[in-house]
């Protein structure tokens, strides 16, 4: 029976489990890869098959998820074969059972060729050669290649029938940052697509709880959960979670709209046979479940500086750096001095260079709790991966924090990267798109996001590019880098008439000729023309800071006109500077 009839019909497909836990589980497979063995142990995954379709799966997947790896690592001949023998493999056992067979494909990050969608085509016309007609793209991130693939798919075959499915945790967040409900609308929006679900990463109450959550409308649903959540024993992640367990909540599963159904990591043949099992039982009286609420917005001020800038007016975010030792005082007195001459917020760097310091998030609450500051943190995708990203947004919040600068951050120092190892989950254009989602879904109270620009970038337009990348991601406004050169100020003009955002203008006082050195050759981000570079020149401390006074001044008052206001850097700790030119630049019109 054509699928589309069977699924017309009121049917609930059911699906395979997990062929890769499955594969380890035998004798001696645990360090052999599991698409390997289609050509090694053929014999193996033959059986896998049977079980799953005798335990009562209607569609089983080719054992090939991670063949577009191997394609993409250049290696295609052997995804070739891989691809072929499953194909073999799944047919083979699936004809006495009359059971669709769908090819696997995983989640691809691209080749050197092209990106994902490229990737994504080739597996499929591997497929489509072969005569497969059903698929199932899995354990997706993002929605990069979809769209691509779902059009080229129907251009080649148009009876093919197409299953696109995300990794979302508990949470509804994937490892990329990504919105799982976002996705499951952008892609259900696709009239070459077929069905949109979620499979992995996931347990199966978390899944429920998560689908119960969408608006489905009359979008095919695909739930595969994993078994539960993996123990490691040994070297090996071990699924625990019991069939009968499994098979109660995928009957609530289907009950919640979901019409394919299957399992994912941990789940094996007797997983399946025990949810067929509930499938076919009269469905259990049940109350129908509450309706998920948005978070409770609480009723508190918005944030003075954002008012400030939402009501046009020019505001002035000063930088300290935070301390490298144990002691707070020389911050907390830099940071009262700077309050005191008109600082609308104070923004702490997240580790500067790479280099440990005090946390900028600790220092921020301290200072709002402390000093009645208004703190702006940085927060970098360098030191943390999503689940300690998450619990410190959440403090913030909860400490009454409003804005927040987001920066990818800057490499780990190379003589430290044995020692120190960097964690990029995502990049700062993610990370706006996650704290977004959780500004909608789980935040009383949503935070203001900042990025950076670049004004001094050789090839600036992919700057904007990447700034326009941001702001659809959420971002509302950008602090930019220090404007000490001809270039960067017409870059900021450019800026200004194509960024939607609230844009701060860098000013940084260079306080000598070694500073403007040190700051050409040593930080990457500014660059400090050569006609500056001379003015300081044979200058002592006391003229150089003067000088660097009369520059920043003058720097702002050419700003002016394309900003919303300015971002002072202090140099070295000089806050009484600092504090000197916020006063004089506070001055300068709207």
């Amino acid at each position: 029976m054509d699928i589309r009839t069977y699924l017309g019909s009121g049917h609930t497909l059911i699906f395979d489990g997990a062929m890769g836990t499955c594969f380890s589980s035998l004798p001696g497979r645990a360090e052999e890869r599991c698409e390997r063995a289609n050509l090694d142990h053929p014999e193996d995954i033959l059986s896998i098959h049977r079980a799953y379709l005798e335990a009562g799966a209607r569609a089983i997947k080719t054992n090939t998820f991670s063949a577009g790896a191997d394609a993409a690592g250049g290696d295609t001949e052997f995804a070739r074969q891989v691809i072929r023998a499953g194909c073999r493999l799944a047919r083979e056992a699936a004809e006495p059972y009359g059971a669709y067979v769908f090819a696997d494909i995983g989640p691809a990050s691209g080749s050197q060729a092209g990106g994902p969608g490229d990737l994504y085509c080739w597996q499929a016309d591997q497929f489509l050669e072969l005569g497969i007609r059903h698929f199932l793209v899995e354990t997706l991130p993002s929605a990069e290649g979809v769209p691509e693939l779902a059009r080229h798919l129907k251009a080649r075959c148009p009876e093919a029938f197409l299953i696109v499915s995300y990794a979302v945790q508990p949470d509804g967040i994937t490892r990329e940052g990504q919105s799982g409900r976002e996705l499951f609308a952008r892609t259900a929006a696709l009239p070459e697509v077929d069905a949109v679900g979620f499979n992995c990463v996931s347990g199966p109450h978390h899944m429920l709880e998560y689908i119960r959550g969408l608006d489905l409308g009359d979008t095919l649903l695909s739930a595969m959960p994993n078994a539960g959540y993996p123990t490691v024993l040994g070297r090996r992640a071990v699924y625990q979670g019991q069939p009968d367990y499994f098979a109660q909540k995928m009957a609530q599963i289907a009950g919640a709209g979901a019409r394919i159904v299957g399992g994912c990591c941990g789940t094996t043949p007797e997983h399946i046979a025990r949810m067929v099992q509930a499938l076919s039982a009269p469905p259990a009286e049940e109350g129908s479940p509450a309706a998920k609420a948005g978070p409770r917005r609480a009723a508190v001020p918005e944030s003075p500086f954002w008012e400030k800038l939402k009501a046009g007016q020019r505001v002035v975010a000063v930088e300290l750096d935070p301390p490298a030792d144990g002691d707070p005082a020389p911050f907390l007195s830099g940071a009262r001095l700077l309050r005191d001459s008109g600082a609308d917020i104070i923004t702490i760097a997240d580790c500067p260079v790479g280099r440990p310091r005090a946390d900028s998030s600790l220092l921020s609450c301290k200072l709002r709790r402390e000093l009645g500051v208004e703190p702006l943190p940085h927060l970098t995708c360098r030191d943390r991966n999503l689940n300690a990203t998450k619990a410190l947004l959440l403090g913030l919040s909860m400490e009454g924090v409003r804005n927040v600068l987001l920066v990818t951050g800057d490499p780990i120092p190379s003589a430290e990267r044995d020692e120190v190892k960097s964690v990029f989950n995502f990049n700062s254009r993610k990370l706006a798109r996650y704290v977004a989602e959780l500004n909608e879904t789980t935040l009383p109270v949503p935070f203001h996001m900042f990025g950076a620009l670049n004004l001094n970038a050789r090839n600036f337009q992919i700057q904007l590019r990447l700034a326009a990348e941001k702001e659809e991601n959420g971002m509302e406004g950008f602090l930019t880098q220090p404007v000490l050169s001809a270039q960067a100020l017409e870059n900021l003009k450019l800026a200004r008439s194509v960024l939607k955002g609230k844009i701060l203008g860098g000013i940084f006082p260079v306080v000598s000729h070694r500073n403007a050195c040190f700051l050409n050759n040593e930080v990457s981000g500014i660059h400090v023309c050569d006609e500056i570079v001379a003015l300081y020149a044979g200058r002592d401390r006391q003229q150089g800071e003067a000088l660097a006074m009369d520059i920043s001044c003058r720097v702002a008052a050419e700003m002016a006109p394309y900003t919303d206001g300015f971002y002072l850097m202090t140099p070295f700790r000089r806050v009484e500077l600092t504090a000197a030119i916020l006063e004089r630049i506070r001055t300068i019109p709207v």
